[in-house]
């Protein structure tokens, strides 16, 4: 082999959704906090997500993490989502892949029955709780970053679609949030591609109508995604949702920045108290466990404090690597597979 550049990545799973973590080869990436990296990725320089993220080493259904030292001394280690539009400044799954690969290769010492420590996130930091036995992470539970409803009841005229109302929520990222009943949608296996092309109309409407921004996170200011909702109505500890993830396609996870973001809106509307658990559950049934362990103030709006748990599984060891007479150094993305709101590159 003549590779010019070699990276060694875990492939792990929270409850189903594939969250890479790329543990060796990783480049300085400039920045004095996570925040200053993210936006030095999505404003200045993306190759490393085009590396990891696109075709032929990357596929359209998978996030990768990487793995960085840590800009807080608190936090034992750093990490930034990539996916295939852009950072991301959290995800709930993919800090349980995090957590979960640090802790089962020894970078993070494991203490039985429990571990405790810290990641530095662009969103800020995320307390880690882990249920450890045998030598392996057997739970993850996360102290997530304050989260605060937006704008609640929105009504949005939607491209082939109409009128959607939705509500705007921060989780760690933002968030559209839309009731799936009311869409006329199920969040069920079958319907997937459904709730991804109504979901795709309906971004691309948040995009052009709604403007946010993070009141203390410079460069927040866009809804990343969009999540279908549902409340059982026999049951009404059960959340199910569907957060569909560019390049278009459901999240397999219940999505713990997505159910952050639920639990913010369930509180504005006095429907969660403090202390009350949820059980949250995506579109193949996986579940996580929510409930709201505090409320606080976000730029003086009042907002919550999200514990989300759930667990993950290291599946796999790989390296990925470039010949210097790869044509296609940083990737590629075509329209069959990455969508049309991904950008064709070669």
């Amino acid at each position: 082999m003549r590779w010019s550049r070699m990276m060694t990545m875990l492939d792990v799973h929270a409850e189903g959704e594939i969250g890479r973590v790329v543990t060796g080869g990783v480049p300085a990436i400039p920045g004095a906090t996570m925040l200053d990296k993210l936006r030095h990725i999505n404003e200045v320089d993306d190759w490393i997500r085009r590396f990891t993220v696109y075709e032929p080493r990357g596929t359209a259904h998978m996030t990768v993490n990487l793995l960085l030292p840590p800009a807080r001394p608190e936090a034992a280690a750093g990490f930034l989502i990539l996916q295939a539009d852009r950072a991301h400044a959290m995800s709930g799954s993919n800090a349980m892949c995090v957590a979960t690969a640090l802790l089962e290769t020894g970078m993070v010492a494991m203490q039985e029955p429990e571990t405790r420590f810290a990641l530095d996130t662009p969103a800020g930091l995320v307390g880690v709780t882990a249920s450890c036995r045998d030598g392996r992470c057997e739970r993850v539970t996360l102290d997530m970053v304050p989260s605060y409803a937006h704008e609640l009841d929105v009504t949005l005229d939607v491209d082939g679609i109409g009128a959607v109302r939705l509500d705007i929520a921060f989780g760690g990222v933002f968030y559209a949030l839309v009731d799936a009943r009311a869409a006329g949608l199920a969040i069920t296996r079958d319907n997937a591609r459904a709730l991804v092309e109504a979901a795709s109309r309906i971004k691309r409407a948040v995009n052009a109508q709604v403007r946010v921004a993070h009141p203390d996170l410079p460069g927040i200011d866009s809804v990343s995604y969009v999540m279908f909702c549902d409340r059982d109505r026999a049951d009404r500890s059960i959340l199910r949702g569907s957060t569909i993830v560019l390049p278009g396609r459901c999240d397999r996870s219940p999505c713990g920045t997505g159910t952050s973001a639920r639990l913010a809106v369930l509180h504005a509307r006095g429907e969660i108290a403090v202390g009350e658990r949820l059980r949250s559950r995506s579109i193949i049934d996986s579940e996580f466990t929510a409930l709201v362990a505090g409320e606080t103030r976000v730029g003086g709006r009042p907002a919550v404090l999200p514990r989300i748990s759930g667990r993950a599984w290291l599946f796999g060891v790989h390296q990925v690597g470039l010949d210097p007479t790869d044509p296609y150094p940083l990737g590629f993305t075509l329209s069959d597979m990455w969508g049309p709101d991904v950008a064709v590159t070669a």
